[in-house]
């Protein structure tokens, strides 16, 4: 009842103070132009003529306004129209100042930075102001008539508010490891064939952005896998690089044994949660195609050489349908007791949702402890970024993703590429987790495959970044 009688009286309020404001016009209409402009130029729209200093509102008006906002948070000049204070970092406290962690905001957002430039030029200031000042206005006005009491309510608030934000945050971990499988996962679904020295210099600037572990390629039948059928030259020329873990995939001991002749230091296995889909994928059972790591493993741990294990189809499958978390347990703990030092759980055909993820992940966190455990999500419906932030509640602290979203499957119709890396990265520096990964190099990586391969990226970070960078440019 309380809160219905604020709102009716923030309506009456706000009622008022817009018929003060009506006279006020917001946009001059073209035909309002002054005569004396240049007949050659063309007239503007109504909705590009800026307001002149001669339409704001009398002193008198500001004076009534002020009056009624004076409490009010205020947004920076450079920070209109561009969000809440909390997306950009700002928080604003009970006595309703905002203070704005500079350093923070300046790698969560990078975005910002272009605002603040554009902040410089007056023109610019005075459109800004302009467009938005009866929102500013008749938002504090609210905020300060309504809620007067905000303070009260605020301190009384504070503790349910931290305990929600508590449960919330609770099991994600400070630290998250990226495993970029661009090169591998991404590149091998392609139609057209990528040239060597153009793969070489993704894993380099995949590096260099610096990401801990860079999925190189995989040393498979060509027959089966052409786009990877210069595997041996792509790994005699990454192998030296420093700074990052470059692992390959290793199907078999004839595999293995090519990978280690080529450089390669880690290498990677692949079993299936799903009985059709082995048989399709690496035309075997599981339990034969098992036996084929067990080989791999032993070889591997006699060479000191760690070997990861992947998962795949662990919510769906092309041809079954829904997968029995059990099954994938199973997996995974034969992957893990045979020697693999991380498994890591791919949605192969991007089905899952945080509904089906989460039962999954519970029956192989109960087999194989949580630390050894990676998310591997495809994009298929979108679902990637809220699986992957289900996982980290969960306490899950390493995820796969592919530059610029490559890949998808050549062996499971309907599964488009792998969640973006630019995405979880940027999601994940949104949260306060580190990634010691540098974001701006990191859009430069996939700007440069996505060039190449002549499509835009698959990455809306990437996507949305560039758009803010190409609008600057305009202004």
């Amino acid at each position: 009842m309380l809160a219905k009688r604020g709102l009716d009286k923030c309506l009456w309020e706000s009622t008022k103070l817009f018929r003060a404001l009506i006279p006020v016009p917001l946009l001059v209409p073209a035909s309002a132009s002054s005569s004396s402009s240049s007949s050659s130029s063309p007239a503007m729209s109504s909705l590009e003529e800026p307001l002149g200093f001669d339409k704001l509102p009398s002193m008198s008006t500001m004076d009534r306004i002020q009056r009624f906002s004076s409490s009010a948070c205020r947004p920076h000049v450079d920070d209109l129209g561009m969000g809440n204070c909390w997306i950009e970092g700002r928080s604003c406290s009970s006595s309703n100042s905002c203070e704005e962690d500079d350093e923070y905001t300046k790698e969560t957002f990078p975005w910002r930075r272009h605002t603040k430039d554009l902040s410089q030029n007056d023109s610019f200031n005075r459109r800004t102001r302009s467009l938005n000042w009866n929102r500013m206005v008749v938002r504090n006005y609210c905020d300060s008539r309504c809620f007067s009491d905000r303070q009260y309510d605020f301190q009384s608030n504070d503790k349910d508010i931290r305990d929600i934000t508590n449960k919330f945050l609770k099991g994600i971990p400070k630290f998250v490891k990226i495993v970029e499988v661009g090169p591998r996962d991404g590149l091998q679904n392609e139609k057209n064939i990528v040239p060597t020295d153009v793969k070489v210099e993704l894993i380099r600037r995949l590096v260099s952005s610096g990401l801990p572990v860079v999925e190189a390629t995989s040393f498979v039948s060509p027959k089966w896998v052409p786009q990877l059928a210069d595997s041996r030259d792509v790994m005699s020329a990454v192998c030296g690089l420093e700074g990052s873990r470059l692992p390959v995939l290793t199907p078999n001991l004839k595999g293995f044994e090519a990978a280690v002749a080529a450089g390669a230091k880690e290498v990677a296995v692949f079993a299936s949660a799903s009985e059709s889909f082995s048989k399709s994928n690496i035309n075997c059972s599981i339990e034969e195609s098992l036996a084929r790591y067990r080989a791999v493993a032993h070889a591997a741990k006699e060479r000191s050489i760690p070997v990861r294990g992947y998962v795949s189809c662990v919510v769906g499958c092309p041809v079954e349908g829904a997968i029995s978390p059990s099954k994938v347990a199973y997996v995974a703990k034969e992957l893990y007791d045979m020697g693999c030092f991380e498994i890591s759980l791919g949605d192969t055909i991007g089905v899952g949702t945080p509904g089906s993820v989460v039962p999954m992940l519970e029956a192989v966190m109960a087999v194989i402890p949580i630390e050894k455990l990676a998310v591997h999500f495809h994009d298929t419906y979108g679902q990637s970024l809220s699986n992957i932030l289900v996982s980290l509640q969960m306490g899950i602290s390493i995820v796969d993703s592919s530059i610029s979203g490559l890949g998808g499957c050549p062996y499971a119709k309907g599964a488009s590429g792998n969640v973006a890396t630019e995405d979880v990265v940027y999601m994940l520096h949104g949260l306060g987790v580190k990634t010691k990964v540098d974001l701006t190099k990191l859009l430069a990586a996939g700007d440069f495959i996505s060039k190449h391969l002549g499509r835009p990226s698959g990455s809306k970070t990437a996507i949305a970044l560039s758009r803010v960078t190409a609008d600057a440019s305009k202004i």
